[in-house]
């Protein structure tokens, strides 16, 4: 399942056996990703509350933000997560068709424009943080997104260029 020992969901206690209850509620399983997560309780919760805010964030959409995984993760190369995601987004609506479009390119993202403003900044930023600045950030506050927006949007990017590190490095294999 991974390099490292993980909770299995019968031996978890504590906090660990608190989240995995929380997602077998919610997802109706406890996935290999986020069982390697079981080694630091800290971030299993962290990572969890994480994903629990993007699905009801007050203002953008549950399909924005796995859409940022999916091209994160495209662009990382986390088979893993492109897996993942590629399910949730069919599940979501969306054909293979129009999730291998938006794995090569992001454009073609059926968002609306603020949304799919939000998805190219961030989506660039994770390829090269260097080459965003001022200029983008004025750009998406034209469009009407608020700074916050911004702000969860690009977390969300980053976090999972960390998730997909960690998944890679730990060979965490896959759930299907």
């Amino acid at each position: 399942m991974s390099l490292l020992q993980t909770v299995e969901p019968e031996q978890a206690q504590g906090e660990v056996a608190e989240v995995y209850q929380i997602l077998t509620q919610a997802i109706g399983l406890i996935p290999n990703a986020m069982k390697m997560l079981s080694i630091n309780p800290m971030a299993l919760r962290h990572t969890a509350e994480a994903v629990g805010y993007a699905m009801h964030h007050p203002s953008l959409s549950p399909m924005l933000f796995t859409m940022i995984r999916q091209c994160v993760s495209s662009h990382v190369g986390c088979q893993y997560c492109i897996t993942v995601n590629r399910g949730l987004l069919l599940q979501m609506g969306l054909d293979m068709d129009a999730v291998l479009a938006l794995e090569n390119n992001p454009a073609t993202a059926p968002l609306d424009d603020k949304e799919k403003a939000l998805l190219l900044y961030t989506i660039r930023a994770v390829k090269n943080s260097n080459q965003v600045g001022e200029t983008d950030v004025e750009t998406l506050r034209k469009l009407g997104i608020n700074d916050l927006e911004i702000f969860d949007a690009l977390n969300h990017g980053a976090r999972q260029v960390a998730a997909d590190i960690m998944i890679n490095a730990l060979k965490v294999e896959s759930d299907f």
